[in-house]
């Protein structure tokens, strides 16, 4: 998958630095063309002649050393590279990276590319934990950078614990699996819904529920990134819209079920995760309901089915739900698997621990119409995304 590639390694000022002299020499010998930029504090621990010697190019270091007057070499650079590399990236490029900072030749030339751009953290543990440093990862996972998590070990401070640079075979074979991924869905029109709705009282207030939309919005952004023409149909939440994701804002489970039926005839792959209200109230106000002494009553009617209809109405759809459940969810999510006509669906009990609505983390169970499960155990979610995806898109071949 790396054959031909045109690769950027982004070589910042860690002791782990020399690994990267390692990782050069590996995507060399898979056939990629390598050009390497050095921050000043990484030229502290290994000499750019190593890397020249390596990559067989150039070594980039200052962003005003301008060698060919006809370019401007940091934007050459960033149009050059099909893929970036930053190994290792430390916190400080990280926080420069996530924060918008361009004050040398690497991050100027990150801020510049349109190319995937893997990280390769490599820090001190206690960094790696900071929550500074965490919020900074976070911010650059939702804008769809990709991360190579760092080893445990003993460290070279001292310490033992996460923030080892990863080896350079294993940065090589997750860079190539992760190339050969974004191709699974290619050609592939997905459909997704996410987050809550609301069901309008009065003008003020409304029902809803605790859904925070973000599995769906991890899935919309996985299967963009693996290829797919995603549409993401969402409830109002206060998440950023995947890269490549053409997203249609709803309010109300019927907004939400006339979008969905719309979009629906034309899609490959519907994943239903959304958590739509069952009832809206039977009478809505137009003008805010004025507190009493005595106690108050709404009558409810139930909203229409979504997931049901979707399941009756199926043709050549691959048709995936989701059930969130307290109680026997094992038990419930088959129930519904069966009632809804469905193809799959993902079971999550919003009481396991990593698992609630509006957490970074997910534990989720995966049940075929066949009756194969697979269980998915705590990650992040996007994370849980991609290994779904990878599971709907390989029974959807076989059905």
């Amino acid at each position: 998958m790396l054959r031909g590639s045109r690769i950027v390694l982004g070589v910042s000022g860690g002791i782990a630095a020399y690994k990267a002299c390692a990782l050069t020499s590996k995507l060399v010998q898979q056939g990629a063309e390598v050009k390497v930029i050095m921050t000043e504090s990484a030229k502290q621990f290994v000499s750019p002649l190593t890397f020249q010697a390596l990559s067989r190019n150039p070594v980039f270091t200052d962003t005003f050393d301008e060698k060919d007057p006809s370019k401007i070499a940091h934007i050459d650079l960033a149009d050059w590279a099909d893929l970036f590399v930053i190994a290792p990236a430390t916190a400080n490029i990280i926080g420069k990276l996530a924060n918008g900072i361009a004050d040398d030749m690497l991050s100027t030339t990150l801020l510049a590319t349109e190319a995937d751009v893997y990280i390769a953290p490599a820090m001190n543990v206690h960094m790696y934990g900071h929550p500074a440093v965490i919020k900074n990862m976070q911010t650059l996972d939702q804008w769809s950078y990709k991360f190579i998590e760092p080893g445990e070990g003993y460290l070279a401070c001292g310490y033992v614990g996460k923030g080892r640079l990863e080896e350079p075979e294993s940065i090589v074979k997750a860079i190539a699996n992760d190339r050969n991924d974004q191709q699974i869905l290619k050609g592939k029109k997905l459909l997704i819904s996410a987050g809550p709705t609301q069901e309008k009282i009065d003008p003020v207030r409304f029902l809803t529920n605790h859904s925070s939309g973000k599995m769906g919005f991890a899935l919309a952004q996985v299967a963009a990134e693996c290829g797919a023409d995603v549409t993401l149909v969402a409830g109002p939440v206060s998440l950023d819209t995947p890269a490549n994701v053409n997203r249609i804002n709803v309010i109300s489970a019927e907004e939400m079920y006339q979008e969905m039926l719309k979009h629906y005839d034309d899609s490959d792959i519907v994943i239903k995760a959304a958590a739509v209200a069952d009832y809206r109230p039977a009478k809505t106000y137009e003008h805010k309901i004025k507190k009493k002494d005595n106690d108050m009553q709404i009558s409810f009617e139930r909203t229409r089915d979504i997931l049901k209809e979707l399941g009756s109405k199926k043709e050549n759809q691959f048709l995936v739900g989701f059930a969130a459940e307290t109680n026997d969810p094992i038990a419930f999510g088959k129930q519904k698997l069966a009632s809804k006509q469905l193809d799959a669906i993902v079971i999550n009990d919003i009481n396991a621990s990593g698992a609630g609505f509006k957490s970074d983390t997910n534990v989720v169970t995966y049940i075929h119409r066949s009756g194969e499960t697979n269980h998915f155990k705590l990650a992040t979610k996007q994370e849980i995304a991609k290994q779904l995806l990878k599971q709907i898109n390989k029974d959807s071949k076989v059905d």
